[in-house]
């Protein structure tokens, strides 16, 4: 790889053993997608709850900021895997909110800022079109990458950690014009109606896709989906297919006509009702005891927030069934202030700040509580807690809140 002084100064340890390591881990990254050389990115998103790092993930990270690493641009964290205000009552242990408590004085004694969303582009500064970022979360990339037109691939943990403190990241896969370009184009058939069925497409899409390295082209929307749609859509596009970008045909900014992405020569397949109702179909369980409603991933929105309040409004949740939301700390002081907290928490919901429920130790605060039929409007979320133990289902928001009172699925 081609470094500039600047980078080489960092390999050579003028700038600190945390750096050192940093450009040393993003070379070693670099030569592995035989990347030419690094760019700078205004921003860096880090993917790291307690529950992957686990005590030695923790130390490493304590390592680092002992050695008196401070981030070099903007930096901000994913959802975390415990709430400190309701551990104790999901079933999580104080060993894990220790692991908490040390991750967060380190990633503070960096100038880490803790955001704890997987929105941050609803939340914090959205990049803008051409911006070269290094973003962890799936959702947040696809989103970034697709909607904002921003550059961006999946950086894992140490990665994203890495970019923050040099303040670059090695130039390849969706930091290069060649990997924008459309690879499938998709023919949608039926208009989603809500924001479970925009998951369920982009759900449907990303199978469809199935690679890391796909670009799909999507033909047949009729008119611009909302923030919180497309978000559904990308979040679960990326959950069913690893996919980093898509583009929509004269919606998304990359892509007012196929042509803008080289998508005219691709043979279109068709995304009927048929493949719709298959990706939904095992998520289907009209009439089962529900034990647990779950909205998150991705972490609401203020809009959704409101959404939800409304729905729980004047009504109470079933003895048998709890319901759970997440959301950022950036939305529930609005939130709160609205008055959507307490229509939430009136019905019987918990709110929780900074969290998502499949990375706050999913599996053993569903053992802690007896949940095993888990209900959700998010296409991801389903899609990933059948392997930690759950049965999962979908439903639509007011379907979600509506079984949640009576204590089975409507």
């Amino acid at each position: 790889m081609q470094l500039s002084d600047k980078e080489k100064a960092m390999q050579a340890g003028e700038f600190g053993p945390a750096c050192q390591w940093a450009i040393d881990h993003q070379t070693q990254v670099g030569r592995m997608f035989d990347a030419e050389d690094m760019v700078e990115v205004s921003q860096a998103h880090m993917m790291a709850d307690p529950e992957s790092l686990g005590d030695a993930g923790v130390s490493f990270v304590e390592g680092i900021a002992q050695n008196g690493a401070k981030v070099a641009i903007p930096m901000i964290t994913d959802p975390r895997g415990v709430d400190l205000t309701y551990y104790d009552p999901l079933g999580q242990t104080e060993e894990m909110a220790n692991l908490e408590r040390r991750f967060i004085a380190a990633c503070t004694s960096m100038g880490i800022m803790m955001t704890d969303t997987c929105i941050n582009y609803q939340t914090i500064m959205p990049p803008v079109r051409g911006d070269h970022v290094a973003y962890g979360d799936t959702g947040v990339v696809i989103y970034s990458n697709s909607v904002c037109g921003a550059r961006s691939n999946f950086e894992g943990g140490p990665s994203a950690l890495a970019a923050g403190l040099t303040g670059r990241t090695p130039r390849y896969g969706l930091h290069l014009d060649q990997h924008r370009r459309a690879t499938k184009r998709f023919v949608v058939q039926t208009q989603p109606k809500d924001l479970m069925d925009w998951g369920v497409l982009g759900a449907t899409i990303g199978r469809k896709s199935g690679s890391y390295w796909e670009v799909p082209v999507i033909e047949g929307i009729e008119k611009p989906p909302t923030s919180d749609e497309i978000k559904h859509m990308g979040a679960a596009m990326a959950s069913y297919g690893s996919t980093p970008l898509f583009h929509v045909a004269g919606i998304t900014p990359e892509c007012s006509t196929l042509a803008d992405v080289e998508g005219e020569g691709l043979e279109p397949e068709i995304v009927s009702e048929e493949d719709i109702a298959d990706l939904y179909r095992p998520f289907g369980a009209k009439g089962e005891v529900v034990d647990v409603v779950v909205f998150a991933a991705p972490q609401l929105s203020l809009v959704e927030m409101g959404q939800v309040a409304a729905l729980c409004k004047g009504r109470h949740r079933s003895e048998t069934t709890d319901l759970i939301v997440c959301t950022p700390a950036q939305v529930y002081v609005d939130a709160k202030r609205m008055g959507f907290i307490d229509a939430i928490e009136d019905f019987g919901g918990k709110v929780l700040t900074g969290t998502c429920f499949y990375q706050q130790y999913a599996r053993e605060i569903g053992e802690a509580n007896g949940w095993k039929r888990l209900l959700s409007n998010s296409a991801k979320i389903v899609n990933i807690l059948g392997g930690y133990g759950y049965q999962p289902a979908l439903a639509s928001m007011e379907d979600c809140v509506a079984s949640a009172e009576k204590g089975w699925i409507v």
